[in-house]
């Protein structure tokens, strides 16, 4: 695989990098929303899946007609990992946590938690070692999931499945993360695996378990084909590649410490939750910690 380097890098890409960067950070917020929306609507987790996945299978099928759905070279375990950590495990993990969690809440432990996992993964199976910037980064991340996690026990606002599910989809995608970066997949051959399979696997449920689509609301229906299946399927995805290729891997992932910040302001503001000094102090402390924990403020030799 090609390796990103952080030199000679020209404004205008610089800029380009920046600006898919906030694209990205600000689709993966407004998912939270938009998930978490849908809780008060006829739309079950199998209904969006098949939108979530279903819009991406059929935009990107050149992609995967071409590549087969089993690429040549690509080990069966990596493949496993990669849906299972990116695609309808992690898909169906979530939001049913995120149906029972405030956006705000589910921006902290699960996007906070990402990092966290990815860096533990890291560290236990491939020998990463991160610097002390890193190492504080995690440690705030720590903290800002400690508060939340006082305050829940507090008033008892959060049900226990928030706090094993969304770390649980954090694992998925730390898991999925590392098995891309050694997959030989490019982010769009990746990505049109991942949806195929997804979408097959929603399929599959659906013939079992049956749909609510009819049931719902036309608009409700155009606002998940709009931020699942469109934004954070298509867009989201080629932005944030877009900001890797221009920035670097590590630049281009300090953008998610946006998320949990800005999954509590759209909670509070468009979804009407709860917005108290702990929900924001949490969010906060837990952006710093994604941020550092990115490796972004490390001096570079």
């Amino acid at each position: 695989m090609s390796t990103i380097t952080f030199s000679n890098e020209k404004p205008t890409s610089q800029l380009s990098g920046y600006a898919a960067g906030t694209i990205t950070v600000l689709i993966w917020s407004s998912w939270f929303l938009a998930t978490r929306h849908s809780a008060a609507t006829p739309l079950g987790s199998i209904d969006i899946g098949l939108i979530r996945f279903g819009i991406p299978a059929l935009v990107l099928a050149p992609v995967w007609l071409r590549t087969g759905l089993k690429p040549k070279g690509l080990p069966l375990h990596l493949m496993a990992i990669m849906i299972a950590g990116c695609g309808a495990v992690f898909f169906l993990v979530t939001t049913l946590a995120i149906h029972s969690t405030p956006a705000a809440s589910s921006g902290i432990l699960l996007g906070g938690s990402m990092p966290l996992a990815t860096a533990l993964i890291g560290m236990l199976l491939f020998g990463e070692r991160p610097d002390a910037t890193r190492i504080a980064g995690l440690l705030a991340i720590v903290a800002g999931v400690m508060i939340l996690l006082v305050r829940s026990l507090a008033d008892a606002s959060l049900p226990w499945t928030s706090f094993a599910l969304l770390p649980a989809g954090a694992v998925l995608w730390a898991s999925y993360t590392h098995a891309f970066r050694r997959s030989g997949l490019s982010a769009i051959q990746a990505s049109a695996l991942i949806a195929v399979w997804s979408f097959l696997i929603m399929a599959a449920l659906a013939l079992v378990f049956g749909v609510s689509l009819p049931q719902a609301a036309l608009p409700e229906i155009g606002l998940q084909v709009l931020s699942q299946g469109i934004l954070s399927g298509l867009v989201a995805m080629l932005a944030y590649g877009t900001a890797v290729r221009n920035l670097g891997g590590t630049q281009a992932a300090a953008f998610t410490a946006l998320t949990p910040v800005l999954a509590t302001v759209g909670g509070g503001f468009l979804l009407g939750e709860p917005m108290g000094l702990a929900e924001i102090g949490a969010a906060v402390i837990t952006g710093i910690g994604v941020a550092l924990s990115t490796g972004i403020a490390a001096r570079r030799h």
